[in-house]
Formats: structure tokens, sequence, C-alpha cells
């Protein structure tokens, strides 16, 4: 399998979240079900149904970011430099509304775009990839086709 790129902060905050499900959610679940099921027949228990969903939940995304965790590669985006790249911190300036927004080109697991974490595979990323500070880019978006300028291009 190929390995997922991911910063040290994406990396970390996965493997918290892990940590919280194995030491705190999974034992909670676990309790709640061993009570529902005091309370008698299963069939019309919705405490023991409603636990047993929320078990197959957490247990679904211990395996998911077990696997995600195995395959990471974590890169250090300070130490790299150059052109846009994994890991660099852009702003872009939208050419039409003058808009400034700053985004970090981060891998999929820690992408989110309303905190300024750009999925590396998303259109906009694969279009910075590349560039230099000054460039333009174009890029289709589902609203048509914007225009950005770099206006810097940082690696912290």
């Amino acid at each position: 399998m190929d390995k997922i790129p991911m910063t040290r902060a994406g990396f970390k905050a996965l493997d918290e979240e892990l940590k919280l499900l194995k030491s705190v959610e999974r034992p909670a679940v676990i309790r709640a079900i061993a009570e529902a099921r005091e309370l008698g027949d299963l069939s019309e228990n919705a405490e023991y149904h409603s636990a047993r969903e929320k078990q197959s939940f957490i247990e679904g995304r211990i395996k998911e970011l077990e696997g995600l965790l195995s395959l990471a590669e974590v890169i250090d985006p300070s130490k790299l430099s150059g052109s846009i790249k994994f890991g660099a911190t852009v702003t872009l300036l939208d050419e039409e509304t003058e808009h400034e927004r700053t985004y970090q080109i981060v891998g999929e697991p820690e992408a989110d775009i309303e905190n300024g974490r750009l999925n590396l595979r998303s259109p906009l990323a694969r279009a910075l990839i590349g560039k230099d500070e000054g460039d333009s880019i174009e890029v289709k978006t589902p609203g048509g086709e914007r225009s950005y300028e770099v206006l810097s291009v940082r690696f912290i």
C-alpha cells in the first residue's frame, strides 16, 4: 500500500484520538453494554442496542485509525523549502474578489478546509504543486473557473 503523507501535528492528533478511543471510549461502552444486559430482555432494550451501535462505531474507527497510522509517512514541513509541495503554507489572492486566504497543504486524514488545511489531492492543491510566489493559477471549481495569485510560500 502507498504511504500516507502527514504532518507531525496530524499524526499526533490521530494518535491521540486512537488512545482516547482505546482507553476511555471503548471501556465506557463495554460498561454500558453490561449495564444494559442487566436490565433484562435484550430484544426490546433500547439502551443495549444503542450501546452496541456505539461499540460498532468505536471499533470501526479504531481499525481505521490504526490503518492510517501504520501507513503514515510523517513529513516535517520546516525542513522543506522551494516551490509549493506537501506541507507548504500558501497565501493566495483570489484575483476576482481580491480576497486573501492562507492554506497549509496536508494529507487527506488531516485536511480541514474550514481551518485552512487543504487536502493534497484537492483540485486547488494539485494546481498549486510546483508553483512559486508570484505565479498565477487557474482552478476549475464547482462554481466555475477561479484564478489565484500565489502571494507567499512558507514552510513552518
